[in-house]
């Protein structure tokens, strides 16, 4: 029996980033099929967009430091944060919303700060931040579930209009988010604080054909099929239950609260849930390694502040989704958190 030596981290799992990178794409894979489902193949073309514009920028960063292009391939984690980015935006915007938005995530956020390992910020939240307050209106405008489109898509409608603004009939975003009524419909959580904010009751707000039994329909399953491949990971014990569980609980337990005293004025704990990028955020995006706390306690912590804060945001901020910012918000934190949480080393906890 030998005595090993090595320098921290320390950890039981022999895999490799490689490896733990191509888990983390095997369990997007539920969410990002039941998305391309309800929400068109522009979900693929977008992923593609960002990752040839990441592959490139990854390179050209790469060449100026005068470091080796193939090793900051082979790490995944520019894909990573492209999918999570591509995802994350409506399946039709315009190509260059997402070109911008990962030219930023992985120029300005990952290698300004000194590339892997050194970043401050989630690239691929700081990315859509950015998206999010110079495009607010094409970072909203999300089409409509398959089933409620008036108009359908083909696939040679949607590369139309994501490189043009208009399909080959002529057709713009804002014909294509008409339902059948002719109406043009906002987003569940948008539509939700709309009527709210409007004196209108909750019962009267989900009587419109964008609800189903669970929430939204489409977004409801989507946040299903991302729940579906966290728990893989956690399965997999690539991530720790520790901040997803703490977000959670740091949504809902306030919106439960809330919506007990309001019932007819507040949006319901499972629509929470089950509602924007709440699982994706959950499992995929506030536990990347790099830029959340690194002791148990600390992540538990860090997840029920992202939680509180998604509730706070989404009640009374001025936006309807807010995983993005809280994720960015709870960020600044880790220093802290790791500060006051982690273990105290041997031999320096008691007094001198």
């Amino acid at each position: 029996m030998t005595f090993k030596l090595a320098a921290s981290p320390h950890t039981h799992s022999r895999r490799t980033t490689q490896q733990v990178m191509r888990w983390v794409y095997l369990a997007l894979l539920p969410g990002v099929l039941l998305q391309t489902y309800f929400f068109g193949v522009g979900v693929y073309v977008q992923i593609l967009l960002a990752l040839a514009t990441a592959w490139l920028a990854e390179a050209a960063v790469m060449r100026l430091r005068n470091r080796p292009i193939a090793h900051a391939w082979q790490d995944h984690t520019a894909i990573v944060t492209a999918v999570l980015l591509a995802i994350a935006i409506p399946a039709l915007a315009p190509w260059w919303v997402i070109v911008i938005g990962t030219l930023f995530a992985i120029v300005v956020v990952k290698h300004v700060y000194g590339g892997v390992g050194q970043n401050l910020f989630n690239p691929a939240m700081a990315g859509y931040v950015l998206l999010l307050i110079s495009f607010p209106v094409q970072l909203t405008s999300w089409p409509l579930p398959s089933e409620l489109a008036q108009l359908p898509l083909t696939f040679g409608d949607t590369l139309h209009i994501i490189f043009t603004g208009f399909t080959q009939a002529g057709h713009n975003l804002e014909q294509l988010r008409m339902g059948v009524d002719g109406i043009t419909m906002a987003t569940p959580l948008d539509s939700l604080r709309q009527d709210l904010g409007q004196a209108m009751t909750l019962t009267e707000s989900l009587t419109k054909p964008i609800f189903g039994s669970l929430g939204g329909i489409g977004w409801a399953w989507v946040n299903l099929g991302f729940l579906v491949g966290g728990l893989i990971l956690i399965k997999q014990r690539i991530i720790s239950w520790h901040i997803p569980g703490g977000m959670l609980l740091g949504l809902l337990i306030p919106a439960a609260i809330y919506w007990l005293f309001h019932p007819d004025q507040a949006i319901p704990p499972l629509m929470h849930a089950l509602s924007g990028a709440t699982m994706l955020g959950a499992f995929f995006i506030a536990t990347d390694p790099v830029t959340a706390a690194t002791s148990n306690k600390g992540r538990l912590i860090f997840g029920l502040l992202i939680g509180v804060l998604v509730f706070v945001i989404r009640t009374w901020g001025g936006y309807p989704d807010a995983v993005a910012f809280a994720v960015l918000l709870a960020n600044m934190t880790v220093p802290v958190l790791d500060k006051y949480t982690q273990p105290t080393v041997y031999g320096h906890g008691g007094r001198s």
